[in-house]
């Protein structure tokens, strides 16, 4: 994980996010793409690790949707961390979700800790895909499974309307090719290693999200907020589906086994 890291996810940015994604929802498609990413799988009796857990509403979902035994959700800002333990104490659920916050860099649990590795669009902010990986290999139970989604480039070198975009967002993105995820995933030792592009999926989507925000939606939001931070991410919004027309911003399903 990167050591420079700062805290990007704000009270404003989470508030506009929450706003079109949902309650404890930092990226798209709220507890129905968590859904698609399990692909069927059962979530029962078992012990997961949710990386980069943000705002609460995944962990949520996995045990009340999925039926989770325990979800440990980490991550690195204290901000968001605090809007997830107040949802997950309003829902009742401290006694099966922990809530910590990790520093950069190797994950503190023991070998084979976990039945499932979780991740929702969060490895994006870690630039050592291969060594995420390997530390990811290392916690999980021998069997245990991978599954997450990502934002990939759809392609090695970002054009200049991708370096773009990412300067726009300003949230630390270290992006990477389905190419060099393949890669740390062999390198780590997994088995069944799949790659599944949902870029047409998220095209529409956020079409959808850039009407919200030039109508009720960022109304309400630019009373609370001021009108100039919605108009600024009117602008990214507009950037980013330009990439995702491209091919060059090409969010992911990744999945894979331990042996």
């Amino acid at each position: 994980m990167d050591p420079s890291h700062r805290d990007v996810y704000l009270g404003d940015t989470v508030g506009i996010l929450e706003a079109l994604w949902g309650e404890g929802f930092l990226s798209p498609g709220g507890p129905e793409e968590v859904a698609r990413i399990l692909e069927g799988q059962s979530l029962t009796g078992k012990c997961l690790l949710d990386i980069g857990c943000g705002a609460g509403g995944i962990d949520i979902a996995l045990v009340e949707r999925h039926d989770a035994a325990r979800v440990t959700g980490i991550d690195v800002e204290e901000g968001v961390l605090a809007r997830a333990r107040a949802l997950v104490t309003k829902r009742g659920l401290t006694g099966r979700i922990e809530l910590i916050k990790v520093e950069p860099g190797r994950l503190s649990f023991p070998d084979a800790r976990f039945d499932v590795v979780f991740s929702k669009d969060s490895i994006l902010h870690i630039q050592d895909k291969q060594a995420l990986m390997a530390e990811v290999f290392r916690v999980l139970k021998p069997g245990g499974r991978f599954m997450a989604s990502d934002w990939l480039l759809g392609t090695e070198e970002p054009s200049q309307a991708m370096a773009d975009y990412i300067a726009a967002e300003g949230l630390g993105f270290e992006m990477a090719s389905p190419a060099r995820y393949r890669d740390a995933m062999d390198k780590a030792g997994f088995a069944d290693v799949r790659i599944v592009s949902r870029n047409a999926w998220y095209r529409d989507q956020a079409r959808d999200e850039l009407a919200r925000l030039r109508g009720p939606v960022g109304r309400d939001l630019a009373a609370a907020l001021g009108r100039k931070i919605i108009d600024d991410n009117i602008g990214m919004w507009e950037r980013m589906i330009a990439v995702l027309d491209s091919g060059e911003l090409c969010p992911s399903h990744l999945h894979a086994r331990k042996p």
